[in-house]
């Protein structure tokens, strides 16, 4: 899986290394990224996720149903993309 987060859709932005004479040469930002198991209430499973530390926080203000609901109709998140652990 590419390195993307499935709630907010952060993924790695390519910038410049400055050097002290100011030579530029190509780099990634990646995004804070890691997976993470959530108990999903409305289905009565755990599921795991791959998201950021911005996704983290989504998750903690608006709840896990509504942030992949959210992130759903932007496109982050296809069902085909949620990892079922357990029932």
């Amino acid at each position: 899986m590419s390195k993307i987060c499935q709630i907010t859709g952060k993924k790695a932005m390519v910038g410049n290394n400055v050097s002290h004479s100011k030579r530029r040469t190509k780099r990634k930002f990646n995004v804070n990224l890691f997976t993470k198991k959530f108990y999903w209430v409305e289905q009565d499973m755990w599921i795991s996720l791959t998201i950021s530390a911005a996704g983290l926080r989504t998750i903690n203000k608006l709840g896990l149903n509504a942030a992949m609901t959210q992130a759903a109709e932007k496109g982050y998140l296809q069902g085909a993309d949620i990892k079922v652990i357990g029932f």
